[in-house]
C-alpha cells in the first residue's frame, strides 16, 4: 500500500472537491490512460487493487504507471465514542482526484490488452472513468525530438 514516509501535519482538514483537474489531465508516459470523470477520494487500497488487476491481466508485459499518490490522511473516531474529545486518529490515506485526472497509464501492450486491463482496474474504483489515448501530435513530437 502507498503512503507518505513523513508528513508535516498528522491530521488535515477535509477540503472541497470542486473544479476540474488542471494538472495530470493528459497521457504523458504510456499510450493509454484511465481518466476520472467524477471527483472522489481514492484510497491506497483501491489504488493497489487496480494496480494488481492491471499487472495480472497484462501478465507483467508492458508497463503500468500510477499517476496519483495518497498523501491525505483521513481520521476516524472509535465506534461508540461521545461527541467532543478532539479529532480522531489517522486511519487510512487517500488521493484527492478531480474530474479529468489521468490516474493510471499503460504502455508497451496492444490496444485491446490495454483497454481490457484499464477496464478491470476501473471496476476496482468507486467512480466513473473512461479510457483515453495519447494524442497523435504528442507522439509525433516525441519522435522528432529524439
Amino acid at each position: 500500500m502507498l503512503l507518505p514516509k513523513r508528513v508535516k501535519y498528522r491530521r488535515v482538514m477535509r477540503g472541497r472537491l470542486k473544479g476540474q483537474a488542471m494538472r495530470g489531465n493528459k497521457v504523458s508516459y504510456g499510450d493509454f490512460g484511465l481518466q476520472a470523470l467524477e471527483p472522489c477520494w481514492i484510497t491506497s487500497n483501491q489504488i493497489e487493487a487496480a494496480r494488481v488487476a492491471m499487472t495480472r491481466y497484462t501478465k507483467r508485459g508492458g508497463q503500468v504507471w500510477i499517476k496519483i499518490f495518497p498523501d491525505k490522511p483521513i481520521t476516524e473516531k472509535p465506534a461508540e465514542t461521545r461527541m467532543g474529545s478532539g479529532k480522531g486518529s489517522p486511519e487510512y490515506w487517500v488521493a484527492v482526484v478531480k474530474p479529468g485526472r489521468v490516474m493510471f497509464e499503460v504502455g508497451g501492450v496492444s490496444e485491446e490488452v490495454a483497454r481490457e486491463a484499464l477496464r478491470l482496474a476501473a471496476h476496482k474504483l468507486p467512480i466513473k472513468t473512461k479510457v483515453v489515448v495519447r494524442e497523435k501530435e504528442e507522439m509525433e513530437g516525441d519522435s522528432n525530438e529524439n
